[in-house]
């Protein structure tokens, strides 16, 4: 195959995955990025010997500088998807876009519009599609292994020290600076379960909220930051045990560690508590993501679906229960359970946690990419597992849920 050419629009922790991946094998090269942080920008171009002229402050000067790839991962914020997603691909780029499309579905519809309109391959980063675990459900499912499906339930276990980390402390706390907690970190989940299913959605109905992580919740004596807290020690959403305990071990370093600080030194993480974000009592900050939500589902076929998310969870596997009319799947990321109701039959297939759905996805990470290039290469986007199209009807289950979660209501899909 072809190599291919990329820029990085974005260059935080998912940029330098996604990047890191790109190039390792061989199938692509990085050309130029587009990052606002200086020092991001600066170590980005360290590692890809990347000259001045190929390093911009923002996406809109990288889009002014014309087209200099074949190909664009875009991993900005939730909020910044939108400009450099229309820009790029009117310049013809084919494109690799951080989950979600947007925040808005007038904006994503725009994205959409923007791929077909200048026929250029598209990615959207629903990762969880690209697992050998996947692909073994899919198989068993549509080869009737269980009957006809009837139901399904899954687990989100989001994880305590997750929750506070992303959604109470982080980048995605508040859904008026990123997006509502379902589209941010969920959207992954109601899209495999629309790819698993294989029908639309019908109708949908949800309850959830923000219930723990408020200042009403906040211990007698609890401080305003970790480090001055007498409550500190015992607390379980501790950051000073968090990011000193990552300190000497280089996955954690790089995630969470890197959304926190640069500097992996003992002071550089106390510093980076006493003055960032990071460091804040839970029950203190300018979070509204919610805590714990469920979704039901209606799909167009009869299957039902129920869908938990909760942050009160060890961070792991998700979970998922698949019921059909001649035998029951059990799965948690890595193992399958069959029990066929006809044979009395009681099997495991081991996956293996290489090629599984882990907590935090990475492997699912890394076959996305090597797909998306693939089909740049090669020109083939059926190498690809969901289009913009697909994409965007799974965001507009996330979208109607949330509409049913605000009002009380049952949603029905148009």
């Amino acid at each position: 195959m072809n190599q291919v050419s990329l820029v990085v629009v974005g260059a935080g922790l998912r940029g330098q995955g996604y990047a890191r991946r790109a190039v390792a094998g061989g199938a692509a090269r990085v050309v130029a990025v587009a990052e606002p942080d200086e020092g991001r920008r600066s170590r980005f171009a360290a590692e890809y010997g990347l000259e001045p002229s190929a390093l911009f402050h923002d996406w809109e000067s990288l889009a002014a500088a014309g087209k200099l790839a074949d190909a664009a991962i875009v991993a900005t914020p939730d909020r910044v998807h939108t400009g450099p997603a229309l820009a790029l691909a009117d310049l013809g780029y084919h494109l690799m876009l951080e989950k979600p499309m947007a925040p808005t579905e007038d904006e994503s519809i725009a994205i959409a519009d923007a791929v077909s309109r200048n026929k250029v391959i598209f990615a959207l980063c629903h990762v969880l599609r690209y697992t050998e675990y996947t692909k073994t459900v899919k198989e068993l499912l549509d080869g009737g292994r269980i009957g006809q499906l009837m139901s399904v339930q899954h687990l989100e276990p989001v994880g305590w020290w997750h929750q506070a980390h992303s959604f109470v402390r982080g980048e995605w706390s508040n859904s008026r600076t990123s997006s509502p907690m379902l589209l941010a970190k969920a959207c992954h989940d109601i899209d495999w379960l629309l790819y698993l299913i294989g029908s639309p959605v019908a109708r949908v109905h949800s309850f959830g909220r923000l219930s723990h992580f408020r200042p009403e919740s906040r211990p007698a004596g609890a401080t305003a930051r970790c480090l001055d807290c007498p409550i500190e020690p015992t607390c379980p959403y501790s950051a000073k045990q968090l990011y000193l305990g990552c300190l000497g071990d280089p996955d954690r370093e790089f995630w969470p560690l890197s959304a926190v600080t640069a500097d992996h030194t003992e002071a550089g993480v106390l510093t980076a508590l006493r003055e960032g974000p990071y460091g804040r009592c839970v029950y203190d900050s300018d979070n509204d993501a919610v805590d714990h939500q469920v979704v039901s589902m209606e799909f167009a076929d009869g299957v039902t679906c129920s869908f938990t998310m909760t942050a009160f969870s060890p961070f792991e596997q998700r979970k998922t229960r698949f019921f059909g009319t001649h035998g029951y799947i059990d799965g948690d990321g890595a193992t399958l359970r069959i029990v066929d109701f006809r044979t009395g039959a009681d099997s495991v297939i081991e996956i293996g946690a290489s090629d599984g759905i882990s907590a935090d996805h990475t492997d699912a990470d890394h076959a996305l990419t090597d797909a998306f290039l693939a089909a740049v290469a090669t020109d083939d986007p059926s190498l690809l597992l969901s289009d913009a199209g697909a994409s965007l009807a799974s965001h507009r289950v996330v979208w109607a849920a949330e509409r049913a979660r605000h009002t009380g209501t049952v949603v029905s899909m148009a």
